[in-house]
């Protein structure tokens, strides 16, 4: 009985150093499955920036051509960017701010820089030039009238009723001495700063979008080549006057403070002022679209 107690007793004791072999055997193969689950992220990091980034939606709000021309030739080179470019064409010359401002795009193309500070100023927002990319050469345009001196005393002069552009006409007809603006108001000039008006010009004030329709009634509508175009018109042939190309009114890409800075905007702007779309302009637009940038 003695030895077959002792029998059993080493039976127990094999039998637990056993469980115990087989947990700590357990334990190093669930540390190893661990081990091999985590990624290496010092092996990967070499890696994230020749990984191909997931494709990104830009939008950007526009009007008319040349700017939505543009942006659809840009298109396909913005799709070798990983950049997938919606066009918002919008109605009026307020919406795209609004858009812009309210984050419902993330850029604009259709405005230059004294209209956008308008803008801001007004609304409180914060948009802001990204890159000038064309000159639209303001000019006066008629249905009636070959030249600035066949214009009877009284004619109506249609001018565009937002403060700049409003501003712009003044001072082009000022330069030209047609009328006499109050020193020092420059382009933020209104109707009311006109302190000689020898021909005794009646303007009538109307939305940008209205002045190529205005052409029917007003005797003179001054504008840029973006609406006049679409009448056939342009400055080079047609304008009874034009003025000189200033920077300051080039049409520039817009976005906000807060997206200035970003990737997918950069790569826009490097689009919108590359070779392409400076050799669209000569072949297509010379007349009335000047490139801003070389």
């Amino acid at each position: 009985m003695k030895h077959t107690g002792t029998r059993r007793g080493s039976k127990g004791w094999i039998a637990a150093l056993m469980v115990v072999l087989m947990l700590i055997s357990a334990g190093c193969a669930k540390s190893n499955t661990s081990g091999a689950a985590e990624p290496d992220t010092s092996s990967n990091a070499g890696n994230e920036g020749t990984a191909v980034e997931q494709e990104v939606t830009l939008k950007v709000a526009t009007l008319i051509p040349p700017m939505t021309d543009m942006l659809e030739l840009i298109k396909p080179l913005l799709k070798e960017d990983g950049i997938n470019l919606e066009l918002v064409v919008l109605s009026d010359n307020v919406q795209p701010n609004d858009a812009l401002a309210d984050k419902e795009v993330d850029a604009n193309f259709f405005q230059h820089v004294p209209y956008m500070k308008e803008y801001n100023a007004s609304k409180g927002s914060n948009l802001v030039a990204i890159q000038p990319i064309y000159h639209a050469v303001y000019g006066v345009y008629s249905k009636r009238y070959k030249s600035m001196d066949e214009l009877p005393d009284g004619a109506v002069v249609a001018v565009a009723n937002d403060s700049t552009n409003l501003g712009r006409s003044l001072v082009m007809l000022d330069k030209a001495g047609y009328i006499k603006l109050k020193d020092g108001v420059g382009i933020k000039a209104t109707v009311a700063d006109v302190t000689e008006n020898p021909h005794n010009f009646k303007f009538e004030e109307v939305d940008l979008l209205m002045l190529a329709r205005m052409l029917d009634d007003a005797d003179i509508a001054l504008m840029t080549p973006a609406y006049a175009s679409p009448l056939g018109l342009t400055p080079k042939k047609d304008a009874l006057l034009t003025e000189t190309t200033e920077s300051e009114f080039a049409i520039t890409l817009v976005a906000r403070e807060d997206n200035k800075d970003s990737e997918p905007i950069r790569k826009l702007a490097e689009r919108l002022s590359g070779p392409e779309v400076k050799q669209f302009l000569e072949d297509n637009y010379s007349e009335i679209a000047i490139p801003a940038f070389e």
